[in-house]
């Protein structure tokens, strides 16, 4: 008899509705969890009830609804307009501002607004055979994959050791006359520090050039913040030079995946994001973000999102979200051997260990046995590997029980002591090109690390280890092919 359920995704047979949602949360039952505040990245849980319920049957209305032709659906057009108008008023624009103008695109994620950004300001100059951009280190690695992408070059400015921030001198150096494009971030998602909006803004619009603000991370928390009487500097469309702003709403708009807004002050300056293209014998192309096709589910379940929760819902899980980060800030300060890399300015915790014998890397897989799931961060130009803790109004519940964990987390990381790899390993490490890997070298670090075909350790911290051991580019190298060890096809 045929096994109509099988192994894979295609069976000879088709399986019954209810049988392919149990194997669905079979599969989920390995996942880190999306609720309860001890996931410290990539979700963003308010826990609002009833919230999920609302957003998933918003999606479930415009599933179908396809973004490719607003005219064909109105519904989507009105609910994506509405959605970047609410983006635009926090974010300082709108009728009665001094940027009354401003335009928006909704598109599946930041990464896509920035490389949205990019490509805007690469293509409004067509006069620049080698165009050029200027970002912070501290930047969203996006922006080097939009440079990457779109054949544009990327002038990295370093940022100050103690204040994590670039000092603005070194911006208006690093900008050329190739120059498209000068970037701050409000925060840096690393540690969560608000760049010098103004005056980066400032030196960008003296030299002509575009000045876009990455407030994918804070853009919905930080207007927030500031009329809860947080000091918050200025970032947004108020700060003349800014010229555009992204903002992810499936972050602490707490939207589901994945919705991102990128806004431009005007018309004309977001006119160069289009597509557009008629030479064929098709229908004529015209796209304002890089998808043809759009899913109106994500941009409904946004809509939906927004108009329940409202300004108060917002001021209410920033207040506290602000309060959870205290807290986790003093359960940081009260771990001998621990410090904040930042005095927390936003919705980040991030800490280091100045203990030799208290191993970062083995403190997060300690943590992570105790059920906590934080974020690695590795040394990098000067700066110490650290823990990057993103805090959602979830965790808020969660604080108290988390200082008493991250003790008995450091305590149990002492005891284990520092992963030792050997010595001729690390060597290897530090002396190896990127084109000096080969397929047997590869899968022999990945089978003594613990990696296997769709299969991770339940421990990571030898594989962190080595990675900061290697050279940047070589660590590039060791990632893609570590993860394409894990994304195989189980035949």
């Amino acid at each position: 008899m045929t096994d109509t359920a099988g192994t894979g995704a295609l069976p000879v047979e088709g399986v019954p509705a209810a049988r392919v949602l149990d194997e669905i949360r079979a599969l989920r039952a390995a996942d880190r969890p999306t609720h309860g505040g001890r996931l410290f990245a990539y979700v963003y849980d308010p826990g609002v009830a009833g919230l999920d319920e609302l957003a998933q049957a918003a999606h479930a209305e415009s599933a179908h609804v396809n973004g490719l032709d607003p005219t064909a659906f109105p519904s989507l057009l009105a609910m994506e307009n509405a959605v970047v108008a609410a983006a635009a008023r926090l974010l300082g624009g709108g009728p009665g501002t001094s940027a009354p103008d401003v335009v928006g695109s909704v598109t599946s994620g930041g990464t896509e607004s920035l490389i949205l950004a990019v490509k805007a300001a690469r293509d409004a100059r067509p006069d620049l055979a080698e165009p050029r951009i200027v970002v912070p280190v501290s930047g969203h690695a996006a922006f080097a994959k939009a440079a990457h992408y779109l054949r544009v070059a990327l002038d990295p400015v370093p940022v100050d050791p103690v204040t994590l921030r670039p000092a603005v001198a070194d911006v208006a150096a690093a900008i050329r006359p190739e120059t498209v494009l000068v970037v701050a971030s409000a925060p840096s998602y690393a540690h969560g520090v608000v760049d010098p909006v103004a005056e980066i803004a400032a030196v960008a619009a003296a030299a002509g050039v575009r000045c876009h603000v990455d407030a994918c991370f804070g853009g919905w928390t930080l207007p927030w913040l500031r009329r809860l009487g947080t000091p918050v500097p200025p970032f947004d469309f108020t700060v003349p030079g800014v010229t555009s702003i992204s903002v992810d709403l499936h972050k602490y708009a707490y939207a589901p995946k994945g919705v991102s807004v990128l806004l431009h002050r005007d018309a004309g300056l977001r006119a160069p994001q289009f597509f557009a293209y008629a030479d064929w014998p098709g229908y004529t192309m015209v796209n304002p973000v890089i998808a043809s096709t759009r899913s109106g589910g994500p941009i409904a379940a946004a809509y939906a999102t927004l108009r329940h929760l409202g300004e108060d819902g917002y001021l209410r899980l920033a207040a506290l979200t602000r309060d959870a980060v205290a807290g986790l800030a003093d359960a940081v300060r009260a771990v001998d051997g621990l410090r904040l890399v930042a005095e927390p300015e936003s919705t980040v915790v991030c800490f280091t260990a100045d203990d030799p014998g208290l191993d970062l890397f083995v403190l997060v897989d300690e943590l992570t046995a105790r059920g906590w799931h934080t974020q690695p961060q590795l040394a990098y130009a000067g700066l110490p590997a650290s823990v990057h803790l993103t805090v959602t109004a979830a965790v808020a519940p969660r604080v108290a029980e988390f200082g008493p964990a991250l003790a008995e987390a450091a305590a149990a990381a002492r005891a284990a002591g520092p992963v030792v790899l050997p010595p001729e390993l690390l060597a290897l490490a530090g002396s190896l090109t990127p084109e000096a890997l080969t397929p047997d070298l590869i899968a022999g670090l990945a089978a003594g690390l613990g990696l296997g075909a769709g299969a991770a350790p339940d421990r990571m911290a030898a594989v962190n280890t080595l990675l900061q051991a290697a050279p940047v580019r070589l660590r590039e190298r060791l990632l893609v092919e570590f993860v394409g060890l894990l994304q195989r096809p189980a035949w």
